[in-house]
C-alpha cells in the first residue's frame, strides 16, 4: 500500500513547503557572524593595543595582574559567539528576531559595563575597558541585526 492511500498518514506540507526551517538561513546567519566575530576581535585587540601605547596600564586590582591584550582577543571571541549563538537561537524560534536580538544584545552589553565599574582599577584604564566592551557590541550588534533582518524577509 502507498503512503498516499495509507489512511493513517498525515498530510504534510503542500509541494514546495517543508516543515523545517531553511538551513541556508541559519549557515548565513551563521557565516556572517563568524566574518563579525573575527572582525570585532581585531578591532578590539587593535584598540586595546593602541590604549596600551598611549599609556593605560590595564592593571586590576584584583591581584595588581594586568590585562595582556591575547585576554582581550580571547575575552571578546568567546562572547561574541555567544551573541552568534542568541542571534541563530532567536532566528529559529522567534516571531521577531531582529527586534529581540536587539534588545538582547544591547541589554548584555550594559550588564557588560558593570565589571570595569567595580574592578578598582584607575579611572584610565576603567575608561579604557569601558569602551573596549563598546567596540565589540558596535561591531557585532549592527551586523548581527542586519542579517537576522535579511533572513526573516
Amino acid at each position: 500500500m502507498s503512503r498516499t492511500h495509507d489512511p493513517g498518514a498525515v498530510a504534510g506540507p503542500a509541494s514546495g513547503e517543508t516543515s523545517r526551517p531553511h538551513p541556508h538561513r541559519f549557515r548565513g546567519l551563521a557565516g556572517t557572524g563568524l566574518i563579525a566575530t573575527f572582525a570585532a576581535t581585531v578591532a578590539t585587540t587593535l584598540a586595546a593595543a593602541l590604549a596600551r601605547a598611549a599609556g593605560v596600564d590595564f592593571e586590576v586590582s584584583d591581584g595588581g595582574e594586568t590585562i595582556p591584550l591575547s585576554g582581550f582577543a580571547v575575552v571578546t571571541g568567546f562572547f561574541s559567539l555567544v551573541g552568534l549563538v542568541i542571534a541563530v537561537a532567536l532566528l529559529r524560534w522567534s516571531a521577531r528576531p531582529a527586534e529581540r536580538f536587539i534588545w538582547t544584545a544591547v541589554s548584555l552589553t550594559a550588564i557588560s559595563l558593570i565589571p570595569p565599574l567595580l574592578s578598582g582599577a584607575t579611572a584610565t584604564t576603567t575608561t579604557a575597558l569601558l569602551g573596549l566592551h563598546l567596540v565589540p557590541a558596535a561591531v557585532m550588534i549592527p551586523i548581527l541585526t542586519r542579517s537576522v533582518r535579511a533572513r526573516t524577509d
